[in-house]
C-alpha cells in the first residue's frame, strides 16, 4: 500500500498480525512479531534489531571488538619467540590457528561496526538500505533518504533520544526529503 503524500499518511495493516503498522516497521519471519524501524533479525542475539535497540547492538558490536582485539593480542604474545620451525608450528598450530580464525572474525565486527555506524550516521536501516525498491514509502520518493536530517542529528537521535520517533510526521516526499 502506498502512502499517500502530505501530513496526513495513513498507517497500513501488518499482513501476518493485522495491527496497524507504523512506518518503518516490519513484520519479522524468525520472531512473529512487529518491529518498530526495523533493522534485521540477529541470529548471534537471538532477537531483532529495531528502533529500541539498534544504539544497544552496536554497543554489543563495540564489546565483541574489544575482546576480539584483546584476544589477538594475547594470542600473538603466545605465538612470539622462537625461530619458525617445524617444532614451533607443530607446538604453536592450534594456538596459530585460533589467531588467525579471531582475526578473520575481528575483520567481521569491524565491517559490521563501520556498516551499522554509517547506517546510523545516514538514518536508514539495513532493511531499508537493501530493500529500498521495495519498500512502499521509499520505492518512488525523490530524496535518496528522506529521513535523513544530517550526520550529527541523525547520530543525537540515534544514540541519545530514547523516545519513540512517528516516522509517519517527519516523512516528506514531496520537498526533497526534509525532515
Amino acid at each position: 500500500m502506498a502512502f499517500p503524500q502530505g501530513p496526513s499518511l495513513c498507517l497500513r495493516r501488518c499482513g501476518y498480525c493485522m495491527l496497524k503498522q507504523p512506518m518503518r516497521a516490519k513484520h519479522c519471519q524468525v520472531c512473529q512479531h512487529c518491529v518498530r524501524r526495523y533493522d534485521h533479525h540477529c541470529p548471534w542475539i537471538e532477537n531483532c534489531v529495531g528502533e529500541r535497540n539498534h544504539a544497544l547492538f552496536l554497543v554489543y558490536l563495540a564489546v565483541q571488538l574489544a575482546v576480539l582485539l584483546w584476544a589477538l593480542l594475547v594470542a600473538w604474545s603466545g605465538l612470539g619467540g622462537g625461530p619458525l620451525s617445524w617444532a614451533w608450528l607443530r607446538h604453536r598450530a592450534l594456538l596459530l590457528l585460533a589467531f588467525l580464525a579471531m582475526a578473520v572474525l575481528a575483520v567481521v565486527a569491524v565491517l559490521l561496526l563501520a556498516s551499522h555506524l554509517y547506517l546510523a550516521a545516514c538514518n536508514t536501516t539495513t532493511w531499508e538500505f537493501m530493500s529500498r525498491h521495495r519498500i512502499s514509502y521509499l520505492k518512488h520518493c525523490e530524496a535518496e533518504n528522506p529521513f535523513d536530517r544530517g550526520v550529527l542529528r541523525n547520530l543525537w537521535r540515534f544514540f541519545c533520544s530514547r523516545r519513540l520517533v512517528a516516522w509517519e510526521q517527519l516523512y516528506s516526499p514531496e520537498d526533497g526529503g526534509a525532515v
